[in-house]
């Protein structure tokens, strides 16, 4: 029996994949999935693994699905034959409650529910975990184990997933906006786009750095760079005029919602 087995070997697969390599994890103890052929022949060229049909890797000590939501109820009838309770099986599809892998596969299998996001092809992924059923303490501390070589972990009752995904795994994309906006403030005032691009990403890099290594509120941290009758309060308040605070509380409760319509298709 392999460790690890990756079903669904996608840009989010790969990048897991890719990221266990580079931790140091044995290409030999790793099996994965694709559906193409092509595709199966590329992976195996470039990490050294062993691509193998689904049902075959499903017989791994850590099941890992990363097929899209669409695709699980094929892939879990595909599998559950050869998956037992001994086994992890790690859901990293979206809207899939882990009810509805549980009812697919043998009495007793241990069902991780993962929402990790884009940044985990740069090893800085934010993975929310939840715990099935079946999930034990020691299945959470190996699924963590596991996303650790790719970004930071946090455990959450499966009733936040969807909030989750509103905030954690579409919040990429709104940051992406945000720079691509101000970007395009640069060039307005005069700036060359390559120069605007390079102030705004390193900006929102040291940002971002400042946030998760001080432990400061960001409201303090917004009040040291906002000077009395200068530059920054003048133009938080012209973001405040036109309720960029508001449009994006109200942008992210409807990503939720849609997560919800999304999760009730697979009740």
């Amino acid at each position: 029996m392999t460790t690890l087995a990756i079903l669904g070997a996608g840009k989010m697969g790969e990048a897991l994949l890719s990221g266990l390599l580079r931790a140091g994890t044995d290409p030999g103890s790793v099996t994965v999935t694709a559906r193409r052929p092509e595709r199966a022949k590329d992976l195996a060229g470039r990490y050294g693994v062993t691509v193998v049909p689904n049902s075959d890797a499903a017989r791994a000590g850590t099941v890992l699905i990363a097929v899209k939501p669409q695709d699980m109820a094929a892939l879990l009838e595909e599998i559950a034959p050869v998956v037992t309770p001994d086994q992890l099986v790690v859901s990293m599809a979206a809207g899939i409650p882990t009810a509805f892998l549980e009812r697919r596969l043998a009495d007793g299998v241990p069902v991780v529910r993962v929402m990790s996001n884009t940044p985990v092809l740069v090893d800085e992924a934010m993975s929310a975990l939840s715990a099935g059923a079946y999930a034990t303490e020691a299945h959470l501390v190996r699924t963590e184990e596991l996303l650790g070589h790719v970004g930071r972990t946090i455990r959450v009752p499966e009733s936040q997933q969807d909030a989750v995904t509103a905030l954690s795994g579409s919040g990429p994309a709104y940051f992406f906006y945000l720079v691509e906006a101000m970007i395009d403030a640069g060039i307005l005032l005069g700036l060359p786009r390559a120069v605007a691009a390079e102030l705004i990403v390193q900006t929102a890099v040291g940002a971002a750095v400042m946030l998760r290594d001080t432990g400061e509120h960001p409201v303090r941290l917004r009040e040291a760079v906002t000077s009395p009758a200068g530059t920054t309060i003048n133009a938080v308040r012209e973001l405040e005029r036109h309720s960029v605070r508001a449009a994006l509380i109200a942008a992210i409760e409807a990503a939720r919602d849609r997560s919800r319509e999304l999760a009730s298709g697979h009740e």
